[in-house]
């Protein structure tokens, strides 16, 4: 019996040895990834010693521009189908946040930030600064909903409009959260995961992600696997878990007093349409627009959909 267990626990660490193996997975510098993720018009700024990868696009005279804010472990190609919608009318700036994307971990005059929710907001007024935008129109999805709202508390003469997305910012119990991100709240497995990440990992993300698993193709997956092997965003992505805290300084929502227009999943299994509900009911004039067949980035799982109600709210024809 004994000889058969050894034998067994054997076979277990060499069954374990080999998947660790295969799904090994190292840092890749950001060097090799530029020449397929920052395609024209893609560009790098620094930002007090922070290098920033963004896309400027639409009329530069636009005096009121257009800033989408992307979610945990999203980057600025979520919004593609919206910039496509908009950028004939309006400038619009996308870019990859700190710890995600391209743009990598905090550096520079940031190297010793936190990831926290107004730390995050600090940073877009400063590339805001850095771009010479007065006031702007700021959108967001998840994570960047409450990066966006909380600017709007911040520096509430600069915001214009405000569109929220699925956005983080009151109390919610998650439904379903992705494996990745309970790994990375896990001590010592989060650091396993800093060389080890499955593809499957990544795609089981996005598929509680989307409503419809089906709209995740290869080509997706790939993009949100590669950039999370972007180096240094494994380790920053665990900090910013650790400094997660759903519904800290929820109350600061109900002191907004900009137009705001609510853009929710009504199958988001991640931040539930409750959270939706509460913005609408507690920002003063603003307006909710369900999708009842899309999940936590609808921006993204339907595009050409989801950015007519924002074209209305920016007052752009159909």
């Amino acid at each position: 019996m004994l000889t058969w267990l050894l034998r067994a626990f054997g076979g277990l660490l060499l069954l374990t040895a080999v998947v660790l193996a295969m799904s090994r997975a190292p840092d890749r510098p950001v060097e090799s990834l530029v020449a397929r993720w920052a395609l024209p018009p893609s560009d790098f700024i620094d930002l007090h010693g922070q290098t920033v990868h963004l896309r400027d696009e639409g009329p530069r005279e636009d005096p009121l521009p257009v800033l989408l804010v992307h979610g945990t472990s999203a980057s600025l190609h979520t919004w593609e189908g919206w910039v496509k919608s908009l950028k004939r009318e309006r400038r619009v700036v996308t870019f990859d946040l700190p710890a995600f994307g391209l743009t990598g971990p905090f550096a520079g005059r940031y190297a010793n930030a936190g990831y926290d929710g107004d730390t995050y907001a600090r940073f877009v007024l400063d590339l805001a600064d850095h771009l010479r935008l007065g006031r702007f129109v700021i959108g967001g999805n998840s994570l960047g909903g409450e990066v966006a709202w909380r600017v709007a508390t911040l520096a509430p003469a600069r915001v214009h409009q405000l569109v929220l997305v699925d956005a983080a910012g009151p109390p919610f119990v998650p439904q379903n959260f992705p494996i990745g991100w309970q790994l990375a709240r896990v001590p010592v497995l989060n650091r396993v995961l800093e060389w080890v990440l499955p593809r499957s990992v990544v795609a089981e993300g996005l598929a509680t992600a989307y409503a419809d698993p089906q709209r995740v193709s290869p080509e997706l997956v790939d993009r949100y696997f590669e950039l999370t092997l972007r180096e240094g965003n494994r380790r920053a992505l665990v900090q910013r878990l650790a400094h997660w805290r759903p519904g800290a300084d929820a109350e600061r929502i109900a002191t907004l007093r900009v137009p705001t227009l609510v853009l929710w999943g009504r199958r988001d299994r991640l931040i539930p349409l409750s959270a939706g509900e509460h913005f609408g009911r507690v920002i003063p004039g603003s307006r909710l627009v369900v999708f009842d067949d899309l999940g936590h980035v609808p921006h993204e799982e339907d595009a050409a959909r989801t950015v007519k109600p924002v074209r209305a709210f920016l007052g752009l024809p159909d």
